[in-house]
């Protein structure tokens, strides 16, 4: 029987750059669990290990998630692998699967090996994960659809979806990459010149067409039951992955808009990774009136200098379904059931109001 659960977010963030450290512990059958659900940057794993030692009184934790192979998730774990003792990490080694998908390259010089070395080389911070797991013999398990991570449920991405439709898109030509990047910093400036507009609350501004990269789509979903409450780890997840894990959580007997009370608010709060539909999806439809008391929480990592995280057309999207709505902004903030242990020097959060005015 699980009793009580804490959901911790650092505050990770390099200037205007966002990133994911969550620990998470909860009470079964009179016994603690922890796991911590991404790292951050390099720069923050010693502090992710200073939090289990000190908040969670351990140097132990059960399990190490590493929901995407970017390094602002990734970097902070090997930290945590080289000075705590961890019982399972979980991470996609997208390089395991070179002979599956060789044969979507063009390029006819590649081998098994050579694509694979690309892709060590690429997500250099997941790949010095594996090594450091298998230097202290800690079992690695990769967590698609289905698997079990303690209490929690992996609900995205299944293996065949991320092995055929998500890796080969990991491995575009640095040619392309740059292309992409460039067209994108010229749409964002466009955007942010664009302005305000006024928003209410019947009325909602997410687009319904946007992408993500094929590395976020790939994030690990994570879903648990402790008592009443539903609690849903995104990662970076797009409007692909999530769609994904409510067909999935469905056909599971998961009804996420019904069950869902903590969720974490995917990349940092940005706006091409949520839209109206897909909210409705995994959390509800937006409700007729601002609730006097929000019975849910959603929470959102953010770098303290970030100015366009999170988009306040995304946390707006959360409040009017019935959330409030916490950031992290360079500290550190934590989500907790009854039955947890109290802890000093912790005060309470300041939740963000609905915006009466939203990016356009």
């Amino acid at each position: 029987m699980v009793n009580g659960i804490e959901i911790d977010f650092l505050p990770v963030g390099e200037g205007k750059h966002s990133g994911d450290a969550i620990a998470v512990r909860w009470r079964e059958d009179d016994q603690y669990k922890i796991l911590i659900y991404d790292g951050g940057t390099k720069a923050y794993g010693a502090d992710l290990v200073e939090h289990v030692k000190k908040h969670f009184n351990s140097h132990y934790v059960d399990y190490v998630v590493n929901s995407h192979p970017d390094n602002d998730h990734a970097g902070g774990l090997l930290h945590v692998l080289e000075n705590l003792t961890v019982g399972q990490l979980w991470m996609h080694r997208p390089w395991a699967y070179s002979n599956e998908i060789r044969h979507y390259f063009h390029d006819g010089r590649i081998t098994n090996d050579s694509l694979a070395e690309r892709l060590k080389q690429k997500m250099s911070a997941a790949n010095a994960l594996e090594k450091a797991a298998l230097e202290r013999d800690i079992p690695i398990h990769e967590p698609f659809a289905g698997s079990q991570i303690g209490i929690f449920t992996v609900l995205s991405p299944t293996r065949d979806h991320y092995v055929h439709g998500l890796v080969p898109q990991f491995e575009k030509s640095p040619e392309l990459k740059k292309e992409e990047s460039t067209a994108a910093s010229f749409f964002d400036m466009i955007k942010e010149a664009a302005g305000y507009v006024a928003d209410l609350w019947d009325k909602e501004y997410l687009p319904d067409t946007v992408t993500t990269s094929a590395e976020n789509e790939s994030s690990a979903i994570l879903f648990a039951t402790v008592g009443k409450g539903g609690y849903l780890l995104t990662g970076d997840a797009g409007i692909e992955a999530l769609h994904a894990c409510a067909d999935f959580a469905s056909s599971i007997g998961i009804d996420l808009p019904q069950r869902v009370s903590f969720v974490q608010i995917p990349h940092h709060g940005g706006r091409h990774n949520v839209s109206t539909e897909t909210l409705n999806m995994i959390v509800g439809e937006p409700l007729q009136n601002t609730p006097d008391q929000p019975s849910r929480t959603a929470y959102v990592s953010a770098a303290a200098n970030a100015p366009r995280h999170p988009k306040k057309v995304v946390t707006n999207a959360f409040l009017r379904r019935g959330f409030r709505v916490g950031q992290t902004k360079g500290r550190a903030i934590s989500h907790f059931t009854q039955g947890t242990p109290k802890r000093e020097g912790w005060g309470p959060i300041t939740y963000l109001p609905f915006y009466e005015e939203v990016e356009e």
